[in-house]
């Protein structure tokens, strides 16, 4: 019978916890996602690896975190009741994210990790990609209840087609697209999904 007690974040002191977020991103942005570790975060943050291993199963589920906190402060969702403005805002504040560091580099770095780390791999679905899908699907429902899209629209694969583009750059390291890229790409997808009127 196993005695590895796993992780207990009910237990975790919120100084702590930014202290240790603050030195993960900071050592993720100096030295790379791979040359970041445990240990190091540790010291910088002032506490021991027991500490951290108490909160967190892995360096990338340090990083996942801080990564979910930063997105959700600075990419939200808005509803003005133009669809396509606020698809524009909310997809350029997500590749302002993904072009810079600590943030780029840390969840490209997870992106490599969870293809061996089923845990970790779990955790960036439950607790990153399917929030923000369902934060996207209510906006887009929003749409629908305001006459912007149609009722039939396929709001799942709406998400794939909007944000799709913008993760496939960032994981192949492509150079991201502009803004007037990304108002393209919105326009040709809301068209394809029957939108009723497509705004500039």
């Amino acid at each position: 019978m196993s005695n590895v007690v796993p992780p207990n974040p009910a237990r975790r002191s919120e100084r702590s916890r930014q202290a240790i977020l603050a030195a993960a991103t900071e050592l993720c942005t100096e030295k790379g996602y791979a040359r970041t570790t445990v240990e190091a975060i540790a010291a910088r943050a002032g506490v021991s690896k027991k500490t951290i291993y108490r909160w967190w199963a892995s360096k990338g589920a340090i990083l996942l975190e801080a990564i979910t906190d930063a997105v959700v402060l600075t990419t939200p969702f808005p509803d003005t009741g133009d669809l396509a403005a606020d698809l524009r805002a909310q997809m350029n504040g997500i590749v302002r994210q993904l072009a810079n560091p600590p943030l780029g580099p840390a969840y490209a770095g997870i992106l490599t990790e969870i293809q061996y780390d089923d845990e970790l791999c779990r955790a960036v679905q439950e607790e990153f990609v399917d929030v923000r899908v369902r934060a996207a699907k209510i906006r887009l429902l929003s749409a629908v209840d305001q006459g912007e899209l149609p009722t039939d629209a396929d709001l799942d694969l709406a998400v794939e087609l909007f944000y799709g583009p913008l993760y496939y750059r960032h994981t192949l390291r492509r150079p991201n697209h502009d803004p007037e890229r990304i108002a393209q790409l919105i326009d040709h997808v809301l068209r394809a999904l029957g939108a009723r009127t497509v705004k500039p």
